[in-house]
């Protein structure tokens, strides 16, 4: 709710500056017709991740997971690594901090394994994994648009190294600080969530034909939304009851719209010429990686989505583009509001009872995103 107040205030004084001419009507026309089709994927593709969610579909997955880990703790986390990053990559970050964080602690509960390692991962791959394709993050679909073209396979290949590098990083770092915890063993436990067999059969089969339609070029809100519409009806078939007004991100649309129109705003003020001064030019590794990190700090100053828009007018190439992604992306690791996944992630771990201290989370962040985010714009430097 806090959010929703927030994208409100935020919708007023987009609104207010469109009334005194701060942000002409045409220009204000502009954001909308180019972030419909981003806010409407968003909603999509959260209904679609909630539904499967609700037939059992990742706790299928995460019980065979725990089959597959052959007692090791450390195997089975890096199970979930691997899953957390193709959550990610396809589905979003927000459904791998949302939805896939229940899950795994769930699933190391019930194997006897400490919740913190796997809890810590999916927050820390939501944000540092989502570099590969444009649906990993609403920011990398508003860096795709201004790319100028909408070919996943050419957006991978430029992200490619720095996604990579990305994911290896914070996943080193928590293998080192919880060693012990992952050097257990354990005996898999059975874990039995299957409501309604059909309804999981068709949300596996959904999912499955979803993702290679959203790599496949096409505008990725035209299959996501399919994809809900088809699921919607088969809950309402089935199991009416699961269909509520929470499946729908309401709050992120506000929070999002609103977003879109201050910052534009704030362009219109000046803010680029101020930003430019900050983010510097040029495609040499030096000045990559100081709007790499200009956007670490944005993202951690105010959150990862208005950082990206505050600086997206002065990247202006597919190098620095890239660069402010690694950024504001695999730099949200340091505050709570850095990235509304972290916020959403948080908020679940005390529904579950898990407690993880902010203090802890930013201590161990500012450690890690700076190193994350030099070694991922290096990568870049060295394959663009």
């Amino acid at each position: 709710m806090r959010i929703a107040i927030l994208g409100a205030g935020f919708l007023a004084v987009g609104f207010a500056a469109i009334l005194t001419g701060v942000l002409p009507p045409e220009e204000a026309l502009a954001v909308g017709e180019r972030v419909w089709p981003i806010l409407l994927f968003a909603v999509a593709i959260t209904i679609v991740a909630e539904l499967a969610a609700e037939a059992g579909v990742f706790t299928a997955v995460a019980e065979r997971l725990a089959r597959l880990g052959f007692g090791r703790a450390w195997v089975l986390w890096l199970l979930v690594v691997v899953l957390a990053v193709g959550c990610t990559v396809f589905l979003s970050l927000d459904t791998t901090a949302v939805l896939l964080t229940p899950v795994v602690v769930l699933l190391a509960r019930h194997n006897g394994l400490p919740p913190l390692p796997f809890a810590l991962t999916t927050v820390w791959l939501a944000n540092t994994g989502s570099l590969l394709l444009p649906v990993s993050n609403l920011t990398n679909l508003l860096a795709e648009d201004a790319l100028g073209f909408h070919d996943p396979a050419r957006f991978a290949a430029l992200m490619a190294a720095p996604a990579v590098v990305a994911i290896i990083v914070p996943v080193v770092a928590i293998a080192v600080v919880f060693r012990r915890s992952l050097g257990a063993r354990y005996s898999p436990a059975v874990i039995d969530d299957v409501p309604d067999r059909p309804l999981f059969v068709l949300c596996v089969v959904v999912v499955a034909l979803l993702l290679p339609l959203l790599v496949s070029g096409m505008p990725v809100w035209l299959p996501a939304a399919v994809a809900a519409v088809v699921l919607i009806g088969a809950f309402l078939a089935r199991r009416r009851r699961v269909l509520r007004l929470e499946l729908v991100p309401w709050q992120i649309v506000v929070f999002a719209g609103g977003l879109f129109l201050v910052v534009e705003a704030a362009h219109g003020a000046g803010l680029t010429r101020v930003l430019a001064a900050v983010a510097g030019e040029g495609e040499d590794p030096v000045a990559l990686l100081r709007l790499a990190f200009s956007g670490m700090i944005g993202a951690n100053g105010i959150d990862n989505l208005p950082a990206y828009l505050a600086l997206e007018p002065v990247a202006g190439s597919a190098p620095r583009l890239a660069a402010l992604l690694i950024g504001v992306n695999a730099g949200s690791l340091v505050t709570p509001w850095a990235s509304l996944a972290v916020l959403l992630w948080h908020r679940r771990l005390v529904a579950l009872g898990v407690e993880f201290r902010w203090s802890r989370y930013v201590v161990l962040g500012v450690i890690v995103a700076p190193a994350t985010v030099a070694l991922a714009t290096v990568a870049l430097a060295a394959t663009v």
